[in-house]
């Protein structure tokens, strides 16, 4: 039994040894084109309001609690949420809103461990419609390093972005596509009603 207890403690204390040489820093990253003008899609990710349509994890809870603060929607804007194991507690923080073209996003989990990381909206045009990036860099602790040696962060939280932006790119696509019918059937409205240029007078003969 000794040998055995010895054996254990050898064994966690080689797993520890090795956890501590884990990269400190991870980033995750995903990217998706969007058929819809990036204005559209800055305004869906910049109000937390808007966030029940798309976020990948609005339905692993569908009974989580959430509640606002700060500014209505962008650079201090607050979102906290708490819900079951699978989403836990935690709070984010509008932290930089460029207009159309990026959103700064303070993260911060409480439960099930503590942590705190940037996740980055970057937007760029392009001739489809909007390039948009979906980034979260942050430092490793302890308990995630572990965690990272049988699954890796980009593993972990890669799908969850790739299930977002497929969720936002259902979002704000309709929305693009009902707005360029719209604005097209009221340019024509306004064609119609504009008054018919008068006719020239006919040349007087000579």
């Amino acid at each position: 039994m000794k040998k055995v207890l010895i054996g254990l403690v050898v064994l966690l204390g080689g797993f520890s040894a090795f956890v501590t040489t884990r990269p400190d820093d991870y980033k995750v990253e995903r990217s998706a084109t969007m058929a819809a003008p990036p204005e559209l899609v800055f305004a869906q990710v910049s109000d937390f309001h808007n966030w029940g349509a798309w976020s990948p994890w609005e339905k692993l809870d569908p009974t989580m609690k959430k509640d606002y603060s700060g500014a209505d929607k962008g650079v201090g804007a607050s979102y906290h949420w708490v819900g079951n194991d699978k989403v836990g507690e935690g709070r984010m923080t509008i932290t930089d809103a460029t207009a159309s073209s990026q959103v700064g996003i303070k993260l911060e989990f409480m439960k099930p461990f503590e942590s705190t990381s940037t996740t980055t909206f970057t937007l760029a045009p392009v001739a489809e419609g909007t390039k948009f990036t979906w980034s979260m860099a942050g430092k490793n602790n302890f308990v995630s390093k572990a965690m990272g040696v049988f699954a890796s962060m980009d593993s972990m939280i890669g799908k969850d972005f790739e299930s977002g932006l497929a969720n936002l790119k259902g979002v704000v696509e309709p929305m693009a596509k009902e707005q360029a019918e719209a604005a097209k059937k009221a340019a024509e409205a306004a064609a119609a009603a504009a008054p018919a240029p008068e006719a020239a007078p006919a040349p007087v003969a000579q």
